[in-house]
């Protein structure tokens, strides 16, 4: 799983607005409004969530997992799109 707060760091990273996101994983962009709203975990169809995290992951972003040290991150592995 990943976390509303990560969706909004690999979306600054990519420089892409919630619309260009929502065209990318060709979802709506009130169901990536809700995705970002959530304050820990995403929250929505599992689907969805996997197609974002896809998109995400397409263009060059590498999603963090939180361990003992921090929280969850993103970083990006290779120039963006």
């Amino acid at each position: 799983m990943i976390y509303s707060a990560q969706i909004r760091a690999a979306r600054g990273l990519l420089g892409w607005s919630q619309n260009e996101l929502a065209a990318a994983a060709e979802l709506g962009v009130s169901t990536v409004k809700r995705m970002e709203a959530s304050a820990s975990l995403v929250q929505g169809n599992g689907a969805n969530i996997w197609r974002l995290q896809e998109v995400l992951v397409e263009a060059g972003v590498e999603f963090i997992a939180p361990d003992a040290n921090a929280g969850p991150g993103v970083r990006l592995l290779q120039t963006p799109k």
